[in-house]
């Protein structure tokens, strides 16, 4: 909801995204190949076509009525003369559309996940709430959204004793990464206070990721609104939970949790 709003997408539409995104995600059934690798592929071209209707429309009433939105600034940039094209927008509009919201969505399901499987912790933040800012933060290292990134070296690169040539394919796990005992004491473990706290989940460099300010301030939000409207959180279910349907991102498809009523659902009650 809330990338639909900067975009500018109008309400009505919303639900498209969800669909959309999931159909995005599944790209990444195409690195292994397979029957999914040709059923992902033939779903993103027909999205691409449907997404490429969709927001022609869109771009022809920003160019005609100007509003306040991200899509309007698209249509507007303009570098030594030029103005982006469709396609080009086409292409941010995807971008945005999928980092937008399966990344918050992760991290604010993965938080939640994070604090019922560590109730000393929940303790913890629920009893110091200044620590929510690095409790975010943990969460982002601990329970990375995107998992791995694939990469291109314009250079011979050594790692580890391993020369990899120039105009390679590399595939970083930002998850591994997050969890080397080289950087994190104690990795495996849980800790909302942790300090220093210096994950990758955002990417790093040129690479960094463009909403991280945006997906903080989601999370900084409506973490603490659902835990005090939540109290007594636990699974509702012993079933291992089921993981979202894409290779390179974390996270629940769905988690159905107990609990009641914090003071502010019960004071709006």
């Amino acid at each position: 909801m809330v990338i639909a709003e900067m975009l500018g997408v109008p309400v009505a539409d919303r639900p498209r995204f969800a669909r959309w995104s999931d159909v995005m995600l599944s790209l990444s059934h195409v690195v292994p190949g397979g029957e999914h690798a040709t059923k992902a592929s033939e779903d993103f071209l027909a999205l691409k076509a449907e997404m490429g209707a969709y927001l022609a429309g869109l771009l022809d009433e920003r160019r005609t009525i100007r509003k306040d939105d991200l899509l309007t600034n698209l249509v507007e940039a303009e570098v030594d003369g030029q103005h982006l094209t469709d396609d080009e927008i086409l292409g941010f509009f995807q971008l945005l559309l999928i980092a937008g919201t399966e990344t918050t969505t992760n991290l604010l399901n993965n938080a939640i996940l994070c604090l019922i499987e560590n109730p000393d912790q929940l303790a913890r933040l629920r009893a110091t709430p200044d620590l929510k800012p690095s409790a975010i933060e943990e969460v982002l290292r601990y329970r990375s959204p995107v998992q791995w990134m694939f990469r291109a070296t314009r250079r011979d690169v050594e790692v580890h004793g391993q020369m990899i040539p120039a105009g390679k394919l590399v595939l970083p796990i930002i998850g591994a990464a997050n969890r080397d005992p080289r950087q994190f004491r104690d990795p495996g473990r849980f800790d909302i206070a942790r300090d220093p706290n210096p994950h990758i989940a955002f990417g790093h460099g040129i690479h960094f990721c463009l909403g991280a300010p945006l997906s903080r301030l989601e999370a900084k939000i409506a973490l603490p609104d659902l835990l005090e409207r939540l109290q007594g959180l636990e699974l509702a279910s012993r079933e291992p939970w089921e993981p979202r349907q894409a290779l390179h991102v974390h996270g629940p498809a769905r988690l159905p949790v107990r609990f009641e009523p914090g003071r502010r659902a019960a004071a709006q009650a």
